[in-house]
């Protein structure tokens, strides 16, 4: 099998998380009330750890390595108010997909950076799959719980939706291979300005999502999935 092939299986393998977050979410029941609410609140906090994992050690160092001080912090502060447009614009349409959109913002450049790696760092790029694979899970879940809860789509809808959106990873992946491999520039570009917009889309909407008054167990949950992606990282360096 061609590193090509390797790339799209391995994305695939890392968006289906996506799907399968719902999934779980979909059929999760606890039946005491606040334990659930204290639970769902402990996987958003993991997932915005996670997130924010991503930011910390993939997105904004694989920017900063190749790009000018002033280009970098540019694209950063633009990926924040890209995304606080698109924050508003979708408060002002009555719904709310900070998750889906934090979670994809994490994913995609992802994936193409896993499709560039194949190039060159096969071992590192199936590393890379492990690791996007266990933050997808989380963030599917809570996405899911997100949209799920504003009663305007029945579940198999919103999973055919993250079933098409698991999808875009191998797309993703291919461009990564084809174009990105020998323009990290390029690539540094794109991580650092979804950086951005997820440092806003955690601190705007995921956190604050996350928060009970009283309880201590979500915010352990974003130390958790920041703890998941240091290891990833570790691992993997």
């Amino acid at each position: 099998m061609g590193p090509i092939h390797y790339a799209l299986l391995l994305s695939l393998f890392a968006g289906l998380a996506i799907p399968l977050g719902g999934v779980l979410a979909r059929v999760e029941h606890i039946s005491n009330r606040a334990v659930e609410a204290r639970f769902l609140k402990s996987i958003t906090a993991f997932g915005g750890g996670a997130l924010l994992s991503a930011v910390a050690l993939v997105l904004v160092p694989k920017g900063a390595e190749v790009l000018p001080v002033a280009l970098a912090v540019g694209l950063l502060v633009a990926g924040g108010v890209c995304f606080a447009l698109v924050d508003a614009a979708l408060a002002k349409a009555g719904g709310s997909g900070a998750l889906v959109l934090a979670m994809l913002l994490d994913f995609l450049p992802e994936a193409m950076a896993l499709g560039a790696l194949l190039v060159t760092e096969a071992a590192t790029a199936k590393l890379l799959a492990a690791m996007m694979f266990l933050q997808n899970l989380p963030e599917g879940f809570a996405a899911f719980r997100e949209i799920w809860a504003q009663g305007k789509l029945p579940a198999a809808k919103v999973l055919l939706v993250f079933v098409a959106l698991a999808g875009l990873g191998p797309l993703c992946a291919l461009l990564g291979f084809a174009f990105l491999a020998d323009d990290p520039e390029t690539m540094g570009a794109i991580t650092i300005f979804a950086a951005g917009g997820i440092l806003y889309l955690v601190f705007q909407d995921i956190a604050p999502e996350a928060h009970e008054c009283g309880a201590y167990s979500p915010a352990l949950g974003a130390v958790a999935g920041f703890a998941l992606g240091l290891a990833g990282d570790m691992v993997i360096g």
